[in-house]
């Protein structure tokens, strides 16, 4: 992973990060405004208009600014496409954070969340100086936990009927990474 700080971008061999801009935020609506992605995901809404994109995309550059949150979009290097976003939380008292991420429904099975997931968790240890990385997900949903596994996160534990969404109650399933230099 190469982190460029001036341009707030994280590269590896596929993948561009970079923070949103305004006009990723048809993209972003599109791409959310999917019954498979909301399944899958614990805070986004469905439907997913234009607006929920454009108001989610005008904080961003605040919030990575204050260290609050860190959110990129994940391009293609080989021509910008948008495929995704990942997100890691911050919690300097606890010098840990969340990761969190979606892949467009068109671009699943390339291993483009994993790719990012691994700069991303990088990020956090070496430029951030994190001590821990975790992230969730819904049992239902067993590929995201696989892209937590091919990070080198390790399972921590599954919270039983933990979230209810459509109608039904969701085991949540915990991964987290240790910093192995901290």
């Amino acid at each position: 992973m190469i982190y460029n700080q001036a341009e707030r971008t994280l590269e590896t061999d596929r993948l561009r990060l970079r923070l949103f801009k305004p006009s990723d935020a048809t993209a972003v609506s599109s791409f959310c405004n999917n019954y498979n992605i909301y399944k899958s995901t614990l805070t986004l809404p469905y439907p997913y208009p234009l607006e929920c994109a454009a108001d989610w995309i005008a904080n961003i550059e605040q919030n990575f600014e204050q260290d609050k949150m860190y959110d990129f979009a994940i391009t293609l290097k080989t021509d910008g496409q948008l495929v995704g976003a990942i997100g890691l939380s911050h919690h300097p008292s606890y010098r840990n954070g969340e990761m969190g991420y979606w892949i467009g429904e068109a671009h699943w099975g390339h291993g483009y969340g994993s790719e990012a997931a691994r700069a991303v968790i990088e990020f956090a240890f070496t430029v951030k100086n994190y001590h821990k990385v975790y992230a969730r997900h819904f049992a239902s949903n067993p590929a995201s936990g696989r892209v937590m596994q091919k990070c080198g996160m390790s399972y921590e534990g599954t919270l039983k009927d933990q979230v209810y969404k459509i109608n039904a109650f969701e085991d949540m399933v915990y991964y987290g990474i240790v910093n192995p230099v901290a």
